[in-house]
Parts: structure tokens; C-alpha cells; sequence
């Protein structure tokens, strides 16, 4: 099976191909770590920064007791940077040992060509992919021969909604619906939705789940449509919610995730769209405590009744983490070890109790599966899809990221700017276009 070369320079970089080259011989086959130390690669968590810090000496210590072996962690800020560390790893040849990356970067990780690729040893190592919800594994690779990433998290993306302020009102399934029940749960310093403009991650899902519900996958055959008449209604609605519809704060516009949740876990929005489970620690402590619930996103895209003919009635993108391996590793069994502690039962309950981030060890999930706050969750989970399996994806998501990005001085003037959303949407084409273009 041929590699998609989505990094240009990887394919022509001698020193990333003597690196991997010199994996085979150099791997350390042996989980006894005395004196050695495993560098992973996490995303930074805004919403818990205190308890992540707790959680890296945690599973250090444990680590430590179990092989002898350090393990030290580095964080990544946004999509933009968590790119950039896949590069530079990458064209040297070295870097963190384990990659905790989102599921849609996944398929830039196999297209580079430079993580481990999981055979049938190096699963039973981490206790089998039976050990996983089989759900969990559908964006590990291209195909269930072909896969680099270790299901780490489930993270399918719902709807909180104050259950106070709605009373015997149920959230509507489509985004119209959603937009007019936001409209008259505004006012008396409350607002309707609470959207964080501002976040590295989110915004772009809002697109995606429109464009897809309307019938416009975004990229196809290696085609990309961002252009598309339905993915330009889907920026002027999410855009509009805070410029035109006013259903939204003002101050969102520079919110992240973790504000966004604040908001709402202060009774001051009716909604909380695109959140995941992580929102239940905080929520659960928060003035709303026993006053919300959670309910799957609208599947009907914006001026429509259902999903279009040819739409995909997606809740949520297939979401989550995956450990990926990095080819360089000198310690592969020491690293596989550690991805075996992470993913092992007790340590994925202990994780979600924690930062609410949903199990993906098949033992800790069945858990879960009897708490009713969840339903929706699960519900989620089981209507969500897949993006693109494309080394160009993560350039395409950060084309449609850039498009929120650039709108933000239109916001910050309270407008949508036709022309202007029309161009950036047009640059947003182009640079996916050229993206998917590099693939081979």
C-alpha cells in the first residue's frame, strides 16, 4: 500500500529516511526502562489544566513502579501546533515516543509513513483489539489491516441544554428549530447559545456537520467542495448566531471551549452545542448542577426540515483520541507498554472520572452504558461519522478553522460580511484543493 506523501519535504528529507531506517535495528525490545525515559505528546487541556498536571505525575509514578522507565509529556495548544509537531518529528527523525492526537489527524500520522503500523504482536502487547469498542477503531487507518493509531478516548460531540430555563420544552432537531428556540430564551442577560468563536478545535464541526447533513461531504475523490452553496450558508449561520441573531454573548467571540462551558454552567445560556462529556465534571459542580441534560445536535442542516437527500445525518464527528507510535522510537515494547497501562480498564475509568473524556477499553465503557445522564452521549456516539480518511484532511480542517479565524474582526464589528466570508470560503477551497493536490 503506497503512503500519501501530504508533507512534501518528508518524502525527499534523507535524514527522516535513515531514521526510520535505522528503527529495525535499533528498537529496544524490552520493557525493562531503568534509566530510560519515554517522551508522549498530549494535547493541553484548558478545561482541567491542574488535574492533566496531576494526571502526568500519576501515570509517571505508575509507569516508574511498573518498568523502571520516566515518562515525561509534552502539550500541544491547537490544530495548528499539534501539525507543526507532527512535521518537525517527522523531517528529524526524533521527538516524543507516543503522539496522543484527535481522530482527524490520524489520517496525516499514516500518510507520513512514520509511526508504527500495528501488527498482530503489537496489538496482542496492548491486550488485543478486542479490548477496544469495535466503534473506536473505525478511523485507526485506512482499513483493519493498515492501522497506526490505539483508540485512547470516545469523545462524541452533543448538546447541553438547561432544563430549568426550558421547562417542558424538548431541543429541536434542526438547526432552525435550535436558532428559534435561542431566540426566545434571549434576554434579561441571558442568551440563548454559548459558542466559543475563539476555540482552536471546535468551530470548524459546526461547518462540517452542516455541509455533511446538506449533502456536501467536503472532500471527495479527492475533490474538495468547501466552496459549496450549502458549506457558505453553514459559515453565515454559525457566524450569524453572535453577528446577526444576536443568541449569543458578544464576548464570545474571543471564548474558548472552556469559557463557553463556564457560561452555560452559570445559568446564563439556554444551549451549550458541540460539547462532549469532559463538560460533565465541570457542570455537575456548577450552578446548573441538576439543571441540565444533554441532547443529540441538530441533524437537519440550516433551511431544511431533515437531512437532504444524499446528506449524512450526522450528530458528531467519529471523535476522540489515538496513541500512534512513532517508527524512531529506540524503546517500541517500553512505549507499547505504556499504551497498554493507558488504555487498561482501571486507568480509563480513573481518566473519565476525571475529565469526563468517554472510555475506549471495552470493559470500562460497558460501565458507563446504565448512567441515563450519558444516553444521549451513547446515542451520539452511535449516529456520529467518520471525516475523510485523508493525509490532507488536517490541512482541510485547518482551511475551515481559518475561515472562523478570519471572520473574527467582522464579528468583534457584530456583522457577517458577505463578500469577505465569500473570499475567505474561496481561499479555504484553494488551500484544501492544493492539499488533497500533494496526494499520490
Amino acid at each position: 500500500m503506497k503512503r500519501l506523501p501530504i508533507l512534501a519535504a518528508v518524502c525527499a528529507a534523507s535524514l527522516f529516511l535513515a531514521a526510520c531506517g535505522d528503527d529495525a535495528t535499533s528498537s529496544d525490545n524490552s520493557q525493562s526502562g531503568a534509566g530510560k525515559t519515554l517522551n508522549v505528546l498530549v494535547q493541553a487541556n484548558t478545561i482541567y489544566p491542574e488535574q492533566q498536571r496531576a494526571w502526568f505525575t500519576e501515570i509517571n509514578d505508575k509507569f516508574k513502579a511498573q518498568t523502571g522507565a520516566e515518562v515525561k509529556f509534552e502539550t500541544f495548544a491547537s490544530a495548528n501546533d499539534e501539525l507543526t509537531k507532527i512535521q518537525t518529528a517527522v523531517l528529524s527523525g526524533q521527538g516524543p515516543d507516543i503522539y496522543s492526537l484527535g481522530t482527524t489527524f490520524t489520517p496525516t500520522a499514516y500518510a507520513t509513513g512514520a509511526f508504527l503500523e500495528l501488527k498482530d504482536d503489537d496489538w496482542k502487547k496492548i491486550g488485543g483489539k478486542d479490548a477496544f469498542v469495535p466503534a473506536t477503531l473505525g478511523i485507526s487507518g485506512p482499513d483493519a489491516d493498515h492501522q497506526v493509531g490505539i483508540p485512547f478516548t470516545s469523545r462524541p460531540f452533543v448538546m447541553a441544554y438547561n432544563t430549568e430555563i426550558l421547562g417542558t420544552d424538548k431541543p429541536a432537531t434542526t438547526w432552525d428549530g435550535l436558532l428559534e428556540q435561542a431566540k426566545k430564551y434571549t434576554g434579561g442577560g441571558r442568551y440563548g447559545l454559548a459558542v466559543a468563536y475563539a476555540d482552536g478545535f471546535d468551530p470548524w464541526k459546526f461547518i462540517w456537520a452542516m455541509s455533511v447533513q446538506a449533502g456536501n461531504p467536503l472532500v471527495k475523490d479527492k475533490k474538495a467542495s468547501l466552496d459549496d452553496p450549502a458549506t457558505l450558508k453553514a459559515y453565515q449561520t454559525y457566524l450569524g448566531w453572535l453577528a446577526t441573531d444576536k443568541v449569543v454573548n458578544p464576548a464570545a467571540v474571543g471564548w474558548k471551549n472552556a469559557q463557553a462551558i463556564a457560561e452555560f454552567g452559570a445559568g446564563k445560556a439556554a444551549f451549550l452545542p458541540m460539547v462532549s462529556a469532559t463538560s460533565k465534571v465541570t457542570l455537575d459542580k456548577s450552578a446548573v448542577a441538576g439543571k441540565y441534560a444533554y441532547a443529540i445536535m441538530p441533524t437537519a442542516p440550516p433551511g431544511a426540515t431533515s437531512t437532504a437527500s444524499g446528506g449524512v445525518p450526522a450528530t458528531s464527528i467519529l471523535s476522540g483520541d489515538n496513541l500512534v507510535v512513532a517508527k524512531y522510537t529506540k524503546n517500541k515494547d517500553l512505549a507499547l507498554a505504556l499504551v497498554k497501562l493507558l488504555t487498561s480498564p482501571e486507568q480509563q475509568e480513573s481518566y473519565y472520572k476525571t475529565f469526563g473524556e468517554l472510555p475506549t477499553n471495552a470493559t470500562a465503557a460497558k460501565k458507563l452504558q446504565s448512567d441515563p445522564a450519558l444516553a444521549a452521549i451513547v446515542d451520539s456516539a452511535s449516529k456520529s461519522a467518520g471525516t475523510p480518511f485523508s493525509g490532507a484532511w488536517s490541512q482541510v480542517q485547518l482551511a475551515l478553522l481559518n475561515v472562523v479565524v478570519q471572520s473574527i474582526p467582522s464579528l468583534q464589528a457584530g456583522k457577517v460580511d458577505d463578500a469577505k466570508l465569500k473570499s475567505l470560503v474561496a481561499d479555504a477551497q484553494k488551500a484544501a484543493q492544493d492539499a488533497l493536490d500533494k496526494q499520490k
